[in-house]
């Protein structure tokens, strides 16, 4: 059953780039309208039978694992990249708006290869997450945040179509900012791929933080160790800098070789195109109506920010209440939830209030999905909590 999940999750990452290449294909195609497109229509049916795939995935892990599959990083960012598609379906199917399709299921297979490099046995529930709420909070808190990301990524098509890629400005350089992190991404799973195909292991004796010696396993060689870390592993790399018991060194090692690879990766794809990948882009969305993505990207933290409330805060809560014997704690990732609570508050006053359409709420959008990728990353892989064993 195992093996089955695999491979259906495998599956719908392939037709998720097949989808991609076909929605690519109807902004190519100038001879019919964006709703009678033959390619979209194609497009559109291979990311519904993908999405059956990864729903067939969500459910054999299930069955194999006997809890909701939501419980490890892996887990939860496929399950993450699922929401996101099941978002885009039934955004599409009210909007027709094939370009969402060309830069929503790039940023999906994204999610699932990255999850890839994570660990992705099936483990048992430690105690503190055997609870049916592991399914209510982590589900709903993930749809929530699946829903808000659709507004960045409208809104990245929106300034990707507006800002003036032929002058320097700051507009052109934060936009390419957003280009550099999606490309890092891409380069630290290409980076990973290759040191998994060597069975790169390297393995360090280290102090946690009550002082109990135990051992580390590293997958990428060690430019930050662990707190008074030893290698014991011969011809491999020896650290540069160790880090504080706080901090997990293999954590933190996994983002720093994300900003090599993706930095380096950018610079070859600027060395080919000799010109922003922003500029690169536009031709994909010359034709797009402005005022239907600031739509779609509003109506989506509409509906995004009340599931995200009730999944991230109200649930969590309970659950925190039931586990812990207290509301609320102040851990890393509460804090994270409450930032992205009140930002999107934010992001609807100054929405309904002071008037922040088109390129403000665009912009506002992609900054609140960086919220959301940096409580994703750096705060499970970096900073250390009652949620770390995520």
């Amino acid at each position: 059953m195992a093996e089955l999940s695999g491979n259906l999750l495998y599956v719908a990452f392939i037709l998720y780039l097949v989808a991609t290449l076909f929605f690519g294909g109807s902004i190519k195609d100038k001879r019919t309208t964006e709703s009678k497109n033959r390619w979209s229509q194609i497009g559109i049916i291979i990311t519904i039978i993908g999405f059956l795939a990864q729903v067939g995935y969500f459910i054999t892990r299930w069955i194999a694992s006997g809890h909701a599959p939501v419980s490890n990083l892996f887990e939860f960012t496929t399950f993450f990249g699922m929401m996101i598609v099941l978002a885009f379906i039934l955004l599409y199917f009210i909007y027709k708006t094939n370009a969402l399709g060309v830069f929503t299921l790039p940023i999906a297979t994204l999610l699932i290869a990255y999850a890839s490099m994570f660990p992705r046995e099936i483990s048992p529930l430690i105690p503190a997450l055997q609870s049916d709420w592991l399914h209510i909070h982590v589900t709903t808190a993930a749809l929530g945040q699946a829903i808000l990301s659709i507004s960045a990524i409208a809104g990245i098509i929106y300034l990707v179509k507006v800002v003036d890629q032929t002058i320097s400005t700051k507009r052109t350089f934060w936009l390419e900012f957003i280009m550099y992190t999606l490309v890092t991404t891409v380069g630290f799973i290409l980076v990973s791929i290759v040191y998994s195909t060597m069975n790169y292991e390297a393995t360090f004796s280290w102090v946690d933080k009550k002082d109990q010696v135990s051992e580390m396993v590293y997958h990428l060689p060690a430019i930050i160790g662990p707190n008074e870390g030893t290698l014991l592993t011969e011809d491999k790399f020896t650290p540069l800098i160790e880090v504080p018991a706080i901090i997990s060194g293999r954590k933190l090692n996994t983002v720093v070789w994300s900003f090599l690879a993706g930095t380096i990766l950018y610079g070859l794809l600027r060395l080919i195109f000799r010109k922003r990948i922003g500029a690169v882009l536009q031709p994909l969305v010359k034709n797009i109506n402005l005022d239907v993505v600031d739509e779609i990207g509003y109506r989506s933290v509409t509906i995004g920010f009340p599931v995200f409330t009730l999944g991230a805060l109200i649930f969590a809560m309970i659950w925190a209440q039931i586990a812990w014997t207290r509301f609320w704690g102040w851990d890393p990732k509460e804090v994270w939830a409450l930032i992205t609570f009140l930002f999107y508050a934010a992001f609807l006053h100054l929405r309904l209030s002071k008037g922040w359409h088109g390129e403000k709420s665009a912009w506002l959008a992609v900054v609140g999905f960086a919220i959301i990728m940096f409580n994703l990353v750096f705060v499970n892989l970096v900073i250390a909590g009652l949620h770390s064993y995520a």
